[in-house]
């Protein structure tokens, strides 16, 4: 071989070996980013799917909203079954999509709109301090009205019991409302049969259930998924959410 062809011959070698680490290099990176984006990806695995032939539980939401009447019943039924299985479609609902701001300050962003909500099983209505907008918007109190000519069962927490009054869908049932708004309720809504609420913490009547509110919203949730599914599923999900430590939380 010629000096002349033997450095032909080492050109080439020189290339090829340069483009084969090059192609590694970019293979081993490819495969760091990818590996990297799995470790980014936090939220996929979280998301539920809607599932048509679940029963749909919607969480109806506004500005001011309690947070803790929302997640205590979202913490609950959004609890699968023992072996992974999902259970229900678990929404919120407000009747537009911007972020709804909790009366604690978090912000949300709902699921669905009153013009875009699927139909229901379920609707709970939660409450706020002040109550005063939320019962004087008509568009609020329409949406509990029409939903519930659908749902198998409406629930109120706290003073959401005014919302559930305003509509007019329980009149002569059983409700109870916050500690210490039972009268007023009373006054202003004559055809409910509002419960002592210094005695009652939770009541049902037919399809309607309502609670105290606050963390008392656990009790209507609890009640009501043990209806839908069994008590072996209630108390799967009362160990989830380690409930028995704070019932025996000073021992």
């Amino acid at each position: 071989m010629t000096k002349f062809g033997f450095l032909i011959t080492m050109i080439f070698a020189t290339i090829l070996i340069s483009c084969n680490l090059e192609k590694s290099k970019t293979n081993s990176e490819s495969e760091n980013l990818n590996h990297t984006e799995k470790e980014k990806d936090t939220l996929t695995k979280h998301l539920k799917s809607f599932k048509a032939e679940l029963p749909t539980i919607g969480l109806l939401m506004y500005n001011g909203v309690l947070q803790s009447e929302v997640i205590a019943t979202s913490d609950v039924f959004a609890k699968p079954t023992e072996d992974g299985k999902q259970l229900f479609n678990v929404i919120s609902i407000a009747e537009t999509k911007n972020p709804i701001t909790t009366e604690e300050g978090m912000r949300f962003i709902p699921d669905y709109t009153f013009e875009n909500c699927p139909k229901l099983t379920a609707l709970f209505v939660p409450s706020a301090y002040d109550m005063y907008a939320q019962v004087h918007n008509e568009k609020i109190v329409d949406f509990i009205k029409e939903k519930n000519k659908e749902t198998k069962y409406t629930i109120s927490n706290c003073a959401g019991a005014q919302l559930i009054g305003a509509s007019g869908i329980a009149d002569g049932k059983k409700i109870v409302t916050w500690i210490g708004g039972g009268k007023q309720l009373q006054k202003d809504y004559p055809n409910l049969k509002v419960q002592n609420d210094s005695l009652v913490t939770f009541v049902e009547d037919g399809k309607f259930s309502s609670s105290n509110g606050n963390l008392a919203s656990y009790i209507s949730a609890l009640n009501l998924v043990e209806k839908m599914t069994s008590t072996e599923h209630r108390k799967f999900v009362e160990s989830y959410l380690y409930l028995d430590r704070l019932q025996n939380w000073d021992q």
